[in-house]
């Protein structure tokens, strides 16, 4: 069956190139690793950064600083598998600046030691009791000698943890049950890294009460991208097919660029159900095999054009095969030849913490369920290299077969493409920060105004080119009370985004229910959201949180809308040829702006899906979006009781600003629903009192 490839939808967003992301200060630091430094002190200390900003450097200045500084004896440097832990080798940092030279002592680099756990956890035992100051093992390692040794035997050391987001606050999730240990001792340093942390992920990371706990540091994707000196544009794309992905996969895969390709698992649904034949159709697709390379395992095959491409295989079982494969990715000699490789086909490996700086395209197939192992992956083409200049992510998904007796799980699959687009659409873009329309407001040093600068009169926009952010003034604002929902409005309104991408109820009905009343998602479904996320905050703090993150998140689906008319095609950010500030993503918010008076009753007024639907209607056959809606529309849920009670506290507050409830006969869709929340507790009452 012939593929019918399609994208749902396709991002691209342009950088500066500034180069500030590898400029360093006078102790060797890049702008990151300083911002972290900064916050050295803190006992608890979160590190929010994406893949290649240096985080490990990063925690290597913090370590030596505790060690020599705060009266820390150990660090304990933990990381998910043995192949990171190179990343944690000797550092002359003195050679660029700073006071000391990070080392660790053979021995104590345990992803470098033959054998087991067992043995690795009585090495742990014999480190706590030497005055040697670090030691590497892996997460495993290191939940064994926990329970070996007990949280106290760890006092006064620092517990890095890299990769954070593999530690979870489910009780069955031991790395995250001991690390609420230690937070209740109270005795141990603790630094925690990861470059995707998604509370709307699978399971939370944190409670909300141990996160409050931490102090966190931030370093933006844009930060980082627009920071780069080579790398001037990411593109996402999301394909649906017909058919089986083997048969044309060619028509997203390049062969002229730098490819890691991640085949799907065996248990999705694009998966043939044998990888090793999927590989080989991949190979055989792309030109002839002229067999394997001696030294490095990899493949050979040639191109029509003529081209010899080196493929790495990863996928094979043959263990032998893929270790030798694995070691000759991993050989620091070749780091720095682009020709080494061309493409590289993986399962389960190369994803976190595979450094091919290379890479030029990221082509998953099957969807990924979290978003965690998303960002993970487009991480590996988000690398600065010299001559890469843009860089690509693509996810190939099978299109839904309603006739199929697994409809259900694919629109499902459909669906979770989307929404993994719309977060990564929030992640990409810079940085919001809002403030409330008053009349004594100012301009803010350090941020550009546009044409005209500053106007008292109306909603201004602010860019600061330094800072990536994007300052907007909107009527009607509900400011934070509490500094941690100003730190919440600060930090995690991507995490509550991802959240709300991914609850069902709310994109089913975004993107298909006609009869949707955007305020049911904006306020009453996010709202619950928000609530379950921070259930020890008061009410007037979860709605500035509420504001906040809805602003955040229908701002940019706006002036991606804006800056579509610009341009055609989908495009977040309209690329630029030269080396400069790009203010188009804030020329697309501006113009928002220009036409509508803004104000939060705007913004709440909004589907936050409409514009998804809007490119997916466009892409799809009108039957198949017939079909979908029909199965959507099938699964319709009536108001729950919560939802109902959300409602009439809404109704409520209408009554103090209008003087009168809501009325059930208005012409305006959003009053009406409040008066059925109404109406649907009285009949819940009356119900009660009648027995």
């Amino acid at each position: 069956m012939t593929i019918n490839i399609k994208s749902v939808p396709t991002v691209s967003v342009a950088y500066g190139r500034t180069g500030a992301s590898t400029k360093a200060n006078e102790l060797g630091m890049r702008t990151m690793q300083e911002r972290a430094y900064e916050k050295r002190g803190e006992q608890y200390l979160l590190i929010k950064s994406p893949p290649a900003s240096g985080k490990s450097r990063a925690l290597m200045f913090i370590a030596l600083d505790k060690l020599h500084n705060q009266g820390v004896k150990q660090a304990i440097i933990v990381v998910p598998e043995k192949s990171i832990g190179a990343s944690f080798n000797d550092e002359p940092l003195s050679d660029y600046g700073f006071w000391a030279d990070w080392t660790v002592v053979p021995k104590w680099n345990l992803c470098n030691a033959p054998g087991g756990d067992d043995g690795k956890v009585g090495a742990v035992g014999t480190f706590l009791a030497s005055s040697d100051r670090v030691l590497v093992c892996t997460h495993a390692t290191f939940r064994f000698a926990v329970d070996k040794f007990g949280v106290e035997a760890f006092d006064d050391r620092l517990i890095a943890i890299d990769e954070f987001h593999h530690v979870s606050a489910n009780p069955d999730n031991k790395l995250g049950s001991h690390l609420v240990q230690f937070m209740a001792r109270d005795r141990a340093h603790i630094v925690a890294m990861t470059g995707s942390y998604f509370r709307g992920d699978s399971e939370a990371v944190l409670t909300p009460e141990d996160e409050q706990k931490f102090e966190s540091v931030t370093y933006t994707y844009y930060e980082q991208l627009n920071g780069y000196e080579h790398l001037k544009q990411l593109d996402i794309g999301y394909y649906f097919y017909s058919g089986s992905y083997a048969d044309d996969i060619l028509k997203v895969l390049d062969p002229n660029e730098k490819t890691i390709v991640h085949i799907p698992s065996v248990n999705s649904r694009e998966s043939t159900k044998d990888k090793i034949k999927e590989v080989e159709h991949i190979l055989f697709s792309l030109g002839d095999w002229e067999g394997v390379d001696q030294a490095t395992g990899f493949q050979l095959v040639r191109t029509p054009e003529g081209k010899l491409l080196r493929i790495a295989d990863l996928v094979t079982d043959d263990v032998g095969v893929r270790d030798k494969v694995s070691a000759s990715l991993k050989d620091p000699a070749q780091k720095n030849n682009r020709d080494h490789v061309d493409i590289i086909i993986a399962l389960g490996m190369a994803k976190e913490g595979f450094d091919w700086i290379w890479c030029e395209h990221a082509l998953t197939i099957g969807y990924r369920s979290s978003l965690t192992e998303i960002v993970q992956i487009i991480g590996r083409a988000t690398r600065d290299a010299p001559g890469k200049t843009r860089a690509r992510f693509s996810n190939l998904i099978a299109e839904p077969d309603v006739e199929s007796a697994k409809v259900s799980d694919a629109v499902n699959d459909t669906l979770k493409a989307i929404a993994a687009s719309l977060l990564m659409e929030q992640v990409l873009a810079p940085r919001f920060e809002f403030k409330p329309k008053k009349p004594q407001n100012e301009a803010t040093p350090g941020f550009d105004y546009g044409e005209g600068g500053y106007d008292p009169e109306k909603c201004n926009v602010g860019f600061n080119e330094d800072t990536g952010k994007i300052e907007v003034e909107i009527k009607g604002l509900q400011e934070p009370k509490s500094e941690e929902a100003k730190r919440v409005c600060r930090e995690d309104l991507n995490e509550l985004i991802a959240s709300f991408v991914q609850d069902k109820p709310a994109i089913e009905r975004g993107l298909f229910d006609q009869e949707l009343v955007p305020e049911e998602l904006t306020q009453v479904r996010f709202g619950k959201i928000i609530k379950d996320a921070y259930p020890g905050a008061d009410a007037e703090d979860l709605e500035a949180i509420r504001q906040h993150a809805m602003a955040a998140f229908n701002l940019v689906q706006q002036a991606k809308k804006a800056a579509e008319e610009e341009r055609s095609g989908p495009q977040l950010i309209p690329g630029e040829e030269d080396r400069g500030p790009n203010t188009a993503f804030v020329d697309g918010v501006r113009k928002f702006l220009n036409v509508k008076d803004l104000d939060i009753d705007l913004i709440d007024r909004i589907n936050p899906f409409g514009e998804a639907y809007s490119i997916m209607s466009k892409t799809m056959s009108e039957e198949r979006l017939r079909q979908i809606k029909a199965i959507i529309a099938g699964k319709k849920v009536k108001l729950s009781i919560e939802e109902a009670r959300d409602l009439t506290k809404r109704a409520v507050q209408f009554k103090q600003e209008r003087g009168r409830l809501p009325s059930i006969t208005s012409q305006d869709p959003w009053e009406v629903k409040m008066a059925e929340g109404v109406a649907f507790m009285q009949r819940m009452k009356a119900e009660a009192e009648r027995g």
